[in-house]
């Protein structure tokens, strides 16, 4: 990583629906120390699980984006992963209660 890296100034919250799962999901955008990258974290699994994102961690395109490590996976992660990408974060824990964050309108807004 480069030597000048960016994280959230604050922590934010966004609940909503899963756009392809239909359920209920609150998102939680949480600041980073330094190298930690960009995480998903599930909190509705056991142990919490993280997946770093990259990559490496790509198990599935179809209908959206997948990322999984083990049995933790994260649907549909392309227009959060663009918005922090458009704002240049390079560390932040994206926790979520549920497979996929909220799809909302579809923007970044």
């Amino acid at each position: 990583m480069s030597d000048r890296q960016r994280t959230l100034a604050a922590s934010i919250s966004v609940s909503g629906t899963g756009v392809h799962s239909g359920r209920p999901v609150t998102l939680r955008l949480l600041p980073a120390e330094a190298n930690t990258g960009l995480r998903f974290r599930r909190t509705d699994l056991s142990g919490s699980p993280e997946i770093p994102v990259g990559l490496d961690a790509v198990v599935d395109t179809r209908l959206g984006t997948s990322l999984g490590l083990g049995e933790a996976r994260v649907d549909t992660v392309e227009h959060l992963l663009a918005a922090l990408a458009a704002r240049h974060v390079d560390n932040a824990i994206l926790e979520l209660d549920a497979p996929e964050p909220p799809i909302r309108d579809g923007s970044s807004a």
